[in-house]
């Protein structure tokens, strides 16, 4: 059975407090995982999370500062103490190839997996995958960052009562499908279109295009919003957004479930978040996140 969802490793900003871990997120894609921004003490958040570095295919690192990769060197030697069996692949600005480097090989130990160095210099595609298409988009921070989007290639559903209509079950089914013509009766007779799922993910950033563009439609948006509303010029300032501006985004760019993370320690109440975000308009599930939560990507449309 296929599992689509979101385990938040930890939702602190800069400074974590006793409740909220640096940041990590693991996001289970079928048979995939891709961890997001392990900031320091990830590992240990994996243990108390259940996720195994062998969950882990590919890392997505959308920016050089502490809280979203100080983590990257022991989750990747554990990853070669474990001898996971399969490659995993690195994402990350490539203008901080150095500190990648200097993370990766932070102590000695000993290589027992290929992890694969594929560093973003421009917005588009970086991968395709089995089950999605990765995508990244520059955002606006005092250090090169970027978000990162995947989605899932639309295909089509088939429909019971129609294809028992037209007699066609069992392995006819399947050619059905592949050759798209089975004894003058076609796919789109017997099958509707499926929109792909989709996910973003957008750490640290002011309102920018990338933001937009990432947000665009999508099932679930991972976001920063570091600050309440009435701290926004300290938010323009460090490059961060706010609650009621994350939201608006979400809200203009029709996301069905957005979670809300990267919360900063001068905030006591997380209720105040959520307010902010309806108070801003977004009117679709809403998750303000809290460390080992897991969060479900919405049903399919």
């Amino acid at each position: 059975m296929s599992v689509r969802e979101l385990v938040v490793l930890g939702t602190a900003s800069q400074v974590p407090t006793r409740h909220r871990n640096h940041n990590g997120y693991l996001l289970r894609w079928d048979g995939q995982g891709l961890l997001f921004d392990p900031g320091e003490g990830t590992q240990r958040q994996m243990l108390r999370a259940g996720v195994a570095a062998h969950d882990i295919n590919r890392i997505c690192i959308t920016h050089f500062h502490g809280d979203h990769s100080l983590g990257l060197a022991g989750v990747i030697q554990r990853i070669n103490l474990d001898r996971v069996p399969h490659p995993v692949t690195a994402h990350y600005p490539a203008s901080g190839e150095r500190f990648f480097e200097r993370l990766r090989y932070a102590t000695a130990y000993r290589e027992t997996v290929r992890i694969a160095q594929r560093p973003v210099s421009a917005d588009g595609e970086l991968d395709r995958a089995k089950g999605y298409v990765l995508q990244a988009r520059k955002l606006s921070h005092p250090v090169e960052s970027y978000g990162y989007r995947l989605t899932e290639p639309d295909g089509r559903r088939m429909l019971p009562e129609k294809l028992a209509a037209h007699g066609i079950a069992g392995p006819d089914v399947g050619r059905l499908q592949r050759i798209g013509e089975l004894n003058g009766v076609t796919l789109d007779e017997v099958s509707e279109a499926r929109p792909g799922q989709s996910f973003a993910f957008v750490m640290d950033t002011r309102l920018c295009d990338g933001v937009h563009a990432l947000a665009a439609g999508v099932d679930m948006l991972v976001i920063e919003s570091t600050f309440l509303d009435e701290d926004v010029q300290l938010a323009e300032e460090h490059g961060h957004l706010t609650a009621g501006q994350a939201a608006r985004v979400a809200a203009d760019a029709g996301v069905r479930h957005l979670v809300l993370t990267h919360f900063s320690q001068r905030y006591a109440d997380p209720a105040d978040f959520e307010r902010q975000a309806r108070a801003a308009g977004f009117g679709g599930e809403l998750t303000i996140a809290t460390d080992l939560l897991r969060v479900p990507l919405p049903k399919r449309r």
